[in-house]
């Protein structure tokens, strides 16, 4: 089959799935710019009875942002702009920053394969949803970056990737809408701490607890259940006090599980439950919060509170 009868039948089963228009575009290879449509049924499809629904593929991730030259030819013209620009005592990445940040070379940004790679492995392409936020990829290129640097990509998940997209790399696209860009120690020292708890105690319970949701198997955030455990790891500081508090009553982190809620119906919603375990007694804890993840962006229903098994 020849390679435009390939990129017609993605964007064909793009349109039938459901997939967001912008998308499809890219399947058709009609443009590698995935600006926004006008077009108010963007994303849907006919339903049995004639109504139009949605049925997308939210992403809420945290990994690594990359940017990677998808031809020779944009690798040359960087260069050239590289050449262009004082970057003298700079190293490969800075310079590369610098390039990036300035506005007259903001058309080569648009060139570039933004990889996403979460715990190693290569996971999303991403581009943006408003052009403008182009900015956020690039502010995502730390000009000293360091292994601890984590990005959090808010955004709605697409068909695989054509081969001629980047240089023959073929996994999901992304729209994005929000990129937060941090590193852990900056997120755990941004963390209040409560002041039963001692400063030297608080920053080892807070890492343990971020790097045990982290190292959770196959946590793409494209999961409800890793979309909710990934929002409360950035967005709910109360779950790192929890856990402070839990090692200081000499108890261990046994588990965090993330079981749909009982309350589950027009909306979707699940529990998030931290165990913890007594070391002498091996009495169980359990703590949970409720999180909405009906949409793209999930929101809190209830805060922690214990839990009681059913």
């Amino acid at each position: 089959m020849e390679q435009s009868e390939v990129n017609e039948s993605l964007a064909t089963k793009c349109v039938s799935s459901g997939e967001p228009e912008q998308l499809t575009m890219v399947a058709r290879r009609a443009t590698h710019s995935l600006a926004p449509q006008s077009c108010p049924t963007c994303g849907t499809v006919p339903s049995t009875g004639g109504a139009m629904h949605t049925d997308p593929s939210f992403i809420y991730a945290i990994g690594r942002i990359e940017a990677r030259f998808p031809r020779p030819g944009v690798e040359k013209e960087f260069a050239q702009a590289t050449g262009r620009s004082d970057t003298a005592g700079l190293t490969d990445r800075q310079a590369v920053q610098k390039v990036l940040a300035q506005r007259q070379n903001r058309y080569l940004a648009r060139q570039l394969c933004w990889v996403m790679s979460i715990e190693g492995l290569e996971t999303y392409l991403l581009t943006p949803r408003d052009p403008l936020d182009l900015e956020l990829l690039v502010e995502a290129l730390r000009p000293t970056p360091s292994p601890m640097d984590l990005d959090c990509v808010i955004g709605i998940r697409g068909p695989i990737a054509p081969p001629d997209i980047c240089n023959g790399l073929m996994v999901p696209m992304v729209i994005f809408d929000q990129i937060y860009s941090f590193d852990r120690d900056s997120l755990i020292r941004a963390i209040p701490r409560p002041e039963t708890i001692a400063d030297e105690a608080f920053p080892p319970a807070a890492a343990e607890l971020f790097d045990r949701i982290m190292q959770l198997a196959d946590n793409a955030g494209a999961t409800d259940e890793h979309r909710a455990l990934n929002y409360c790891a950035v967005r709910y500081h109360a779950i790192y006090a929890n856990a402070a508090d839990a090692f200081a009553r000499n108890e261990m982190l046994k588990g965090v599980d993330v079981i749909p809620s009982r309350l589950s119906g027009a909306r979707n919603i699940v529990d998030v439950i931290f165990s913890y375990s007594h070391r002498n007694t091996d009495v169980t804890q359990k703590f949970f919060v409720r999180v909405d993840v009906t949409e793209e962006f999930p929101f809190l229903i209830t805060k922690l509170s214990p839990y009681y098994d059913r």
